[in-house]
């Protein structure tokens, strides 16, 4: 039967990835795979994830299973982070270990659907593998304009999905450094973001993958924490791949916040059914290591000012941009210092983006994208000046 099968589009990201490889030219500029790049273009282990392996190593005595739950110690541990140090989230809000931030989207939408949901409204455009994912699990993904031309966010649009929706309705959205445009919701966005769900029957889906990354760990899970205040029932995604460095470890966890703790074990018990279904039980390495960080004071530390160094490296790479807004004809820049993350669009035509691959050797998506991490002290300023060529 595998004969009836067709091909699928390639990937257009991996398709980048390979003609960056092949290109020999030693000034070549790679803003397309959305990983963290130091200013010498590598992508460390962190210190104190390597401090967290070695204890592992010596202390760990079992490789036995988990359960389809994965590592209860490590979604306790991160629940502070996530939802506040002083946050009494009591019996109200749990949750499972998941292979990554997409195997926590997976899930939350996956128990949505059981839940009753139909439809998933969303910001467009928004990460590639949202839509997917939905339609995959067999709802609706129903998309609404996310930014404004002038680089801030829409939230009249988001305001008035949450405002029409119905029950059967879910929305979701990005905690921070909102992947792909880097436009976040303002402070007082998102008290009206919060205000709108505590009276709409819409569920929330809060996608958090780069925790600590835009302005702050506290800042950047504001708006979460508000939203959770508000809503009787939210589900959380989390990614621990970017904060932690841990891409290929796929280290996630999936939050379930009720309105009473009758209403938990049922949740958490077809989470578990779901999981178990999907991949089993997810990888332990990666989830052991984060949970020994965060349960040690030193590593902990160690982590903090290492992701502190990765948040003012993107802040800089952002206002040296902003600082180049003169420099480029047609393409604003200036904005860009203040969103926030890994990502930025730029507005582009097809016919200049590629311009920037055969002539200048810079790869970026075709939509636009760019991954700003990929820019260095030692390119910015070709970056610029390629970006002023093919705008002339």
């Amino acid at each position: 039967m595998l004969d009836r099968l067709q091909d699928t589009p390639p990937d257009a990201l991996l398709a980048l990835i390979s003609q960056f490889a092949a290109d020999e030219r030693a000034d070549k500029i790679d803003l397309g795979v959305g990983v963290y790049r130091t200013d010498d273009g590598a992508t460390p282990v962190f210190e104190a994830v390597k401090g967290g392996e070695r204890r592992l190593l010596d202390e760990q005595d079992s490789k036995s299973y988990l359960g389809p739950e994965g590592d209860k110690g490590f979604v306790k541990a991160l629940m502070p982070i996530v939802f506040g140090a002083d946050a009494d989230t009591g019996d109200l809000i749990d949750g499972l270990q998941t292979p990554g931030g997409t195997g926590a989207v997976r899930l939350a939408v996956a128990l949505a659907e059981l839940a009753g949901v139909t439809r998933v409204h969303l910001g467009a455009p928004s990460w590639p593998n949202h839509v997917p994912i939905i339609e995959d699990v067999g709802l609706e993904a129903v998309t609404f304009s996310h930014s404004n031309d002038d680089g801030s966010a829409d939230i009249d649009a988001l305001l008035e999905v949450i405002r029409a929706g119905g029950e059967g309705d879910a929305v979701l959205i990005h905690a921070c450094c909102h992947n792909p445009t880097g436009v976040d919701y303002s402070a007082e966005q998102w008290d009206a973001i919060a205000d709108a769900l505590s009276t709409s029957p819409v569920l929330p889906i809060i996608d958090s993958a780069y925790q600590g990354l835009g302005e702050g760990l506290e800042e950047d899970a504001a708006g979460l924490r508000k939203v959770l205040t508000k809503v009787p029932y939210a589900l959380v995604a989390y990614s621990c791949d970017k904060n932690f460095g841990l891409y290929r470890d796929r280290v996630g966890a999936f939050y379930i916040k009720v309105a009473k703790a009758d209403d938990m074990g049922p949740a958490l018990s077809n989470a578990a059914a779901l999981a178990r279904a999907n991949w089993s039980m997810p990888p332990d390495h990666g989830a052991a290591t984060v949970r020994i960080v965060l349960s040690d004071e030193g590593l902990r530390k160690t982590w903090f000012t290492e992701l502190e160094s990765m948040r003012k490296r993107l802040r800089w790479v952002r206002a040296y941009l902003a600082g180049a807004d003169n420099k480029v004809e047609g393409v604003p820049l200036a904005h860009l210092e203040e969103q926030n993350g890994l990502f930025a669009m730029l507005p582009l035509n097809k016919d200049q983006i590629g311009r920037l691959k055969t002539d200048h050797g810079v790869y970026m998506a075709g939509s636009g994208r760019i991954n700003i991490a990929g820019l260095t002290k030692g390119n910015i300023d070709k970056f610029i000046a390629a970006l002023a060529d093919v705008a002339a």
